[in-house]
């Protein structure tokens, strides 16, 4: 058996469709430590799941066009379109909130208007002031007001996230879901995500605590693959830089120490030694986007790997439709992973 060399894997670019992997044992996976993966995504409650190496597909699970909820993969998303800015449109990173006339409903203090868009990108503006779309965890990591100047404490804050938001249109002039559609999802060729009259994968959510709404997105499993592989390409979609290099380099980089999570860098989920989830160690240099439930997007490049994982999290009647899946479900799931591609080598 002949295992696919680096080069034959490493330039595959999705068109139309994904290309799968014809022999995956050939690729280097092991087809029996994979149907462990699928027993526990099966156990678990797993909605879709989608293997990617060299830009090509080892392996899926469940309905990849299904367009889900992502939850706060929506900040990775922001991250990358202020990237998508280049020259004279370039988003200044030092400017202040007091410099941009950025406030809010129960009045920023002065010193809360010092904090800069490169402190809310990185969520350390020190600003507790209530905010849309957060969940009881974000909630419970809150300081009281005013316990921290900017710049100096990390902070999981969706106030930090969803000014930014409102930074980023005021700055632009445009809207984040239609700068995603035309700016990242047509250069990256995405088969599902809509923007336009008929359907809309994006929309603002306000919440009367704030002026500041959130920017929730709806995206298939096999679209966020694309996000995920432009992101592992170092921004580039083919010979086309959507991304700038430097930005996609500096949005991953653990500039925040979170804990058992691992870091934190540009609203991206940096590894830190090998931390990221509990109950695996991923290699170092690994990333993710991550939203409640289960939604990740993890990049793994010494691997030359995207792994997408959903959970079926859409609300029917106050409760979600499916089962959600934990950080401890996901780690040991991502755990069973790599155990198939390292097994898969050493055949």
């Amino acid at each position: 058996m002949r295992l696919l060399s680096t080069a034959e894997l490493a330039e595959a670019w999705p068109g139309a469709i994904w290309e799968m992997v014809e022999d995956i044992r050939s690729a280097g996976w092991s087809l029996e430590h994979l149907d462990r993966v699928w027993t526990h995504a099966d156990g678990i409650g797993t909605a879709a799941l989608m293997i990617v190496q060299g830009g090509r597909v080892i392996a899926s699970r469940g309905d990849v066009t299904r367009r889900y909820l992502c939850h706060s993969i929506r900040k990775s998303f922001l991250s990358a379109l202020i990237g998508t800015h280049r020259g004279d449109d370039a988003i200044d990173l030092s400017l202040t909130l007091d410099k941009l006339g950025i406030d809010d409903c129960e009045g920023l203090s002065e010193r809360e208007k010092q904090a800069t868009v490169y402190d809310l990108l990185t969520a350390r503006s020190g600003i507790s002031h209530p905010a849309g779309y957060e969940t009881p965890w974000m909630k419970s990591l809150k300081p009281p007001r005013h316990a921290h100047a900017p710049g100096t404490v990390w902070c999981y804050s969706n106030w930090d996230f969803n000014a930014l938001g409102t930074i980023y249109t005021q700055l632009t002039g445009l809207g984040i879901h239609a700068a995603f559609h035309d700016r990242i999802a047509v250069p990256l060729g995405l088969q599902d995500f809509r923007f336009d009259a008929e359907q809309a994968d994006g929309w603002l959510q306000p919440d009367p605590c704030s002026v500041h709404p959130a920017y929730p997105f709806r995206m298939s499993t096999r679209d966020l693959a694309r996000f995920g592989l432009l992101f592992l390409r170092d921004g580039r979609w083919g010979d086309r830089e959507v991304v700038q290099q430097n930005w996609v380099a500096a949005s991953v980089l653990p500039y925040s120490d979170a804990g058992t999570r691992g870091a934190y860098g540009y609203m991206w989920w940096v590894a830190r030694q090998g931390i990221a989830f509990p109950g695996v160690i991923v290699p170092e240099g690994s990333y993710s986007a991550q939203g409640a439930g289960g939604h990740v997007c993890i990049v793994i490049p010494p691997l030359d790997l995207v792994i997408v994982h959903r959970a079926d999290t859409e609300k029917i009647n106050g409760k979600a439709a499916g089962p959600e899946v934990n950080r401890f479900q996901f780690g040991r799931l991502l755990a069973l992973i790599l155990d198939a591609r390292r097994a898969g080598m050493a055949a």
